[in-house]
């Protein structure tokens, strides 16, 4: 915790805090203290005790995705109420975990926006993988008719998931560009030069202009 301390520095920190992230640790520099300590089941479930959000950081990176038990997971999901600190979690904790479709399932209905948005980042990822088992159409339904109206984590999950559906399923890719154009979620969103909009239709085109031929 010291060592975390010293590492604390204040333009860090005001640039997390514009996405809602309460620390002041260079995310590299977090890393490389990862590198450094290796996997540490113990020392990262101490390190998730203290609430502390970069401490919390550093505890997914050096944990054992495996040794957490189901109800862990939850609960770990439903106290990860900063966004790096969920993101970080479902990404890589929870997909490498034996309960990850369990969880997926379980969240996706959750009435916690947060929550349900990492259930739905959990089946964008299926949708990439091979969706076996999903409702893709349905999917697009359920989209369709709430993902306008969602709070922000909830409706971002929700785009992730129509932009993949329209990224690696043609048989539904003008049904997804054609929600997006409808319902124009994060169609204005600021984008750096160089980076693909997250405006569903734009980041769909992009992304199958880039896949291989044949």
């Amino acid at each position: 915790m010291a060592e975390l301390a010293a590492l604390e520095d204040p333009k860090a920190r005001a640039v997390n805090e514009k996405h809602g992230d309460d620390h002041g640790v260079n995310l590299g520099k977090l890393r490389a203290v990862a590198k450094r300590l290796k996997t540490q089941q113990e020392l990262s479930v101490e390190l998730w005790r203290t609430g502390d959000t970069a401490a919390r950081l550093l505890a997914l990176l050096i944990c054992r995705p495996k040794a957490f038990s189901r109800d862990e997971l939850d609960a770990m999901l439903r106290e990860a109420r900063r966004p790096k600190v969920h993101d970080w979690l479902v990404n890589y904790v929870v997909k490498k975990s034996p309960h990850a479709e369990d969880l997926r399932v379980s969240w996706f209905a959750d009435a916690d926006p947060v929550v349900a948005s990492a259930g739905w980042a959990l089946t964008a990822d299926l949708v990439a993988r091979g969706p076996e088992g999903l409702d893709l159409a349905g999917l697009l339904d359920v989209i369709e008719k709430e993902m306008k109206d969602a709070p922000e984590r909830l409706q971002w999950a929700m785009n992730h998931c129509l932009a993949q559906i329209g990224i690696s399923h043609p048989s539904l890719r003008a049904r997804a560009i054609g929600i997006g154009e409808r319902l124009e979620v994060l169609k204005d969103y600021p984008t750096p030069p160089n980076c693909t909009s997250p405006f569903a239709p734009v980041w769909i085109t992009e992304m199958v202009r880039r896949q291989p031929v044949g």
